[in-house]
This record gives C-alpha cells, sequence and structure tokens, in this order.
C-alpha cells in the first residue's frame, strides 16, 4: 500500500466530462455532500452491481444533499456500451488514463488481485451475485484488471472525511456509513 489521502486533506480537484456530455467539475459541488467512487471499469459486473445499488440509494441520498460522482478506468465509448446503459441519475466520468485516480492514489495491485483470484469459491460466489443482478462478466480490451476501488465521502467545503481504500473488488464503503454520514455528518 502506497501513499493515501487522508482525513481533512482538501480534495484534489478535478474537471471531467460525464456520460451525457456534461462538464463535471469538483469545485460546483461546494456547500453539498459528495460521494466520489472510483470503479475499475466499465464493463466489470461487480462494478455495474455496486452502480446499481447506488442507483437504487440515490434519491434519498439527494434528497438529503449527497451528490454522487463515479469514475472508471475508461474510455467514453465503453462508459456508454456497459455501465451507462444503467442511466444513472449521477455523473459517471470516463478517466481512461487515469488522472484523476492518480490524484487520488487509487491503487493498482497485482498481488490482491491475484490473492482474489486463488479463491475460486470467493469468485464463484461473486459472479454468480453479479449474474442474478443481470451483469455478466464481460472482458473489456484495455481495461486495467488489477484496478482496486476507492470511495471518498467529501463535505461541503471540499474537506475529504472518509478516504476508503478498497482492499479487494467488492469491499466498498457500507451504505450504512454513507447513511451515518448523510444524517449526521460524522461517523
Amino acid at each position: 500500500m502506497g501513499i493515501q489521502l487522508q482525513p481533512g486533506t482538501i480534495a484534489p480537484t478535478f474537471q471531467c466530462i460525464d456520460q451525457n456530455g456534461k462538464t463535471i467539475s469538483l469545485e460546483n459541488f461546494r456547500g453539498k455532500k459528495v460521494l466520489l467512487s472510483f470503479f475499475r471499469f466499465a464493463a466489470c459486473a461487480l462494478c455495474n452491481l455496486h452502480v446499481h445499488q447506488l442507483i437504487q440509494q440515490y434519491p434519498n441520498w439527494q434528497k438529503q444533499g449527497l451528490e454522487v460522482i463515479t469514475f472508471f478506468e475508461s474510455p467514453q465509448e465503453n462508459i456508454h456500451a456497459h455501465v451507462g446503459s444503467q442511466q444513472a441519475p449521477f455523473a459517471l466520468i470516463a478517466d481512461p488514463k487515469a488522472e484523476v485516480y492518480d490524484r487520488y492514489y487509487v491503487e493498482t495491485s497485482v498481488e490482491k488481485i491475484e490473492s482474489i483470484m486463488k479463491d475460486k469459491e470467493k469468485v464463484r460466489s461473486l459472479t454468480a451475485k453479479a449474474e442474478a443482478a443481470g451483469f455478466a462478466l464481460t472482458h473489456e480490451a484495455g481495461s486495467n484488471f488489477y484496478r482496486l476501488p476507492a470511495e471518498f465521502l467529501i463535505n461541503e467545503n471540499g474537506v475529504i472525511d472518509i478516504a476508503h481504500y478498497n482492499q479487494s473488488v467488492e469491499d466498498h464503503l457500507s451504505f450504512e456509513v454513507i447513511n451515518q454520514y448523510v444524517n449526521t455528518n460524522s461517523i
């Protein structure tokens, strides 16, 4: 594990284009809480499953002042072909060169991903869960298979309150923690 952003750090800024061609800048979200999620790649079945779960939670979070911004280490056309088909009501951003990933120190780990892949039962279970929700394993040419997701809860002033660097592909910041953050702005 290398460098990681810590709570209390000003969130690195970015300006990107989302799946709808809208310019998304972190500065435009000042005054709102933000869940910033970095996923692996647009065709990742487990990532698509988690986006599906975020879509289900989003209306409640939005009413409470939380916005969601997601990144994928994929080109824009792959966003549209895969995760974009879910019609997410929040920003899906293509970052094929991992420029914003690098600003947030989102980890790539051959060792951690290969360790997960050795646990065949876990892989089968995760695959079955994604496929049951309609997200089949799909190869995405040129994708960074070894990327690990990461999530950040950023406050109204642009400061990171929670930095969650995932230890495996299915490890995400729990909805319980996010809901508590939305409701109390503390954990």
